[in-house]
């Protein structure tokens, strides 16, 4: 068991999402994924995500609902993947192993646009619409700024496969002082 939680971030289309779900298998680690939380209340009301930032823009209790809903989840034995929850679990003092899956804009970009079928162009825009949205919204909330947080590990996803960013992850948890039980 790892002796607290496990927060693992990024920006979108780093392959954080792909990384927790791997990561939390091999570590037998329970799952709790705020993207899947705001795309559902999103679905749920027949909106896209840029839509729904939008919305949630206007409406702070959507994300203060997300935010807080996450850090109640904190617990060892939980990977708890979201772009803001390892520094609100940071700044509220609970102990967290705080990692982020990190890739520059234009990989970034060329990853959603497969994944969401969109042209490159067009993901492009609609991740720094997402990003900017993201960006003033955990300012005004919360005064987080993610470009000056650290997490305690990152790995860039750019050149390596998902089982390599899984590795390096897990590499970094089994030296960071947990116990981690296979």
């Amino acid at each position: 068991m790892i002796d607290r939680v496990v927060a693992l971030g990024g920006p979108p289309g780093s392959g954080k999402t792909t990384a927790a779900r791997r990561l939390a298998e091999r570590l037998n680690l329970e799952l709790r994924s705020a993207g899947e939380r705001f795309r559902a209340e999103a679905a749920s009301r027949g909106l896209d995500l840029g839509e729904f930032s939008r919305y949630a823009e206007l409406h702070p209790e959507v994300d203060r609902a997300l935010d807080e809903g996450m850090v109640a989840l904190a617990r060892p034995g939980r990977l708890l993947e979201g772009r803001l929850t390892g520094a609100l679990l940071r700044r509220r003092g609970v102990p967290v192993h705080w990692l982020a899956v990190v890739a520059p804009a234009e990989v970034r970009a060329g990853r959603i646009a497969q994944r969401d079928h969109l042209d490159v162009e067009e993901a492009r825009r609609s991740m720094e619409l997402r990003e900017e949205s993201e960006r003033r919204r955990y300012l005004r909330y919360y005064a987080v700024d993610l470009g000056a947080e650290r997490p305690d590990f990152s790995v860039d996803s750019t050149n390596l496969a998902p089982d390599g960013v899984v590795a390096a992850l897990e590499g970094y948890l089994r030296g960071a002082g947990g116990s981690v039980g296979r």
